[in-house]
């Protein structure tokens, strides 16, 4: 099972990212002003980064023959949120999903010297959105936090400099 026209990503197109893709940096304490948000963008960066390398990677290679014969198409899809995901849809735009793929894996019409290919391009199409979805989630939940952590210190500073309203019963 060797792919003859799809070259699936190997890790020198990985290395040129940021090594933040091991998630270094995910366990350590965040000291100071910004540090959450520094993270957060770096989360970002490398989603974009790995985005882009979909894009100009695996993608450019199933827009050219033999791939662009079929009636299902990989292609782009941005969501709501601004993250670039690889999916399958027909030529009319229709429809979309996996569940084309399959349709075409399973299709007499598929040429069978053309399967390994179209399965070694599904395999890199489910990691890669994998983890551009991963890296937008972490992004986004820093982020999250880095706004509770301003709201626990406005609270606190509230308290500190006797900015409190607040009767004892209460307590």
């Amino acid at each position: 099972m060797t792919p003859r026209h799809f070259r699936p990503l190997e890790q020198p197109d990985f290395q040129r990212l940021e090594h933040a893709g091991y998630l270094k940096g995910l366990l350590q304490p965040f000291k100071g002003k910004g540090a959450l948000e520094v993270w957060a963008n770096r989360c970002l960066a490398l989603r974009d980064e790995l985005a882009l390398l979909a894009e100009r990677r695996v993608l450019l290679q199933a827009q050219r023959e033999p791939f662009n014969r079929f009636e299902v198409q990989l292609a782009q899809q941005v969501t709501g949120a601004g993250t670039t995901f690889l999916r399958w849809r027909n030529l009319d735009r229709s429809r979309m999903g996996v569940a084309l793929w399959e349709d075409l894996m399973l299709h007499p019409a598929t040429p069978t010297p053309l399967l390994d290919d179209l399965y070694a391009l599904e395999l890199q199409r489910i990691v890669l959105n994998m983890q551009i979805s991963l890296t937008h989630t972490i992004a986004r939940q820093a982020l999250d936090c880095a706004n509770k952590v301003v709201r626990a210190e406005a609270v606190y500073h509230r308290r500190i400099h006797g900015c409190v309203n607040q009767p004892k019963e209460s307590l």
